[in-house]
């Protein structure tokens, strides 16, 4: 409030805080400098007619061709604006280059759904189903299979774990003791064992000193 009662009542004040605006520009310019800027602006600046935006006379070529002039695309050889320049060379040019979904073959864009319909009707061996799948299919094929083979293992693993958990492990047997006749069956054996080695070792004696 008191700086605006300040510049209320100092007239330089008041002055130098008016604005003009710019008949050639359209920009607001200090009252004080209408004049210099307004000559200064005539002489050297020059409005656009498709932007509309103020640019130095000398650039005015070249702001023209950088930013509004057509565009000759070099690929498929027709001549496009430049507003559209941008769209043109990632979506539209029939001769740009785009890359087969299935064989990732890059060619012409205008030479592609020729190439896909044969390129996507060929086959390749699924390990999981053992069946060949056309490579046009085997995305929803992978994940239709995948999917099985996911609920058959749930399924299996729903069906064996509780099995192994209910059934425990069958209990040891202590081995049985050797009644009286088994045992004297035992000893008559080892003993008739240690017969038959000594005689077979006294006869290869006597024979290896003839």
């Amino acid at each position: 409030m008191a700086a605006a009662a300040d510049a209320g009542s100092d007239p330089s004040a008041a002055l130098a805080a008016a604005t003009s605006t710019c008949a050639h520009c359209q920009r607001e310019i200090p009252s004080s400098n209408i004049d210099l800027h307004s000559a200064h602006c005539a002489r050297n600046l020059q409005k656009c007619e498709h932007c509309g935006e103020m640019v130095a006379r000398k650039l005015m070529d070249e702001h023209y061709n950088e930013s509004h002039a057509p565009v000759n695309c070099t690929l498929c050889k027709e001549i496009v604006t430049r507003e559209i320049w941008d769209l043109h060379k990632s979506e539209q040019c029939p001769q740009r280059i785009v890359a087969c979904e299935y064989c990732e073959f890059e060619l012409p864009a205008v030479e592609l759904h020729e190439h896909q319909d044969v390129c996507g009707n060929r086959t390749e061996f699924c390990q999981r189903c053992k069946k060949y799948i056309r490579l046009r299919e085997w995305i929803g094929h992978e994940l239709q299979c995948h999917a099985n083979a996911n609920a058959s293992a749930q399924t299996s693993s729903a069906r064996t774990i509780p099995e192994r958990e209910v059934r425990p492990p069958p209990p040891v047997r202590p081995p049985r003791p050797m009644h009286g006749a088994q045992h004297k069956r035992l000893l008559f054996t080892i003993a008739v064992t240690g017969i038959a080695v000594m005689i077979g070792s006294i006869l290869f004696q006597r024979e290896e000193s003839y």
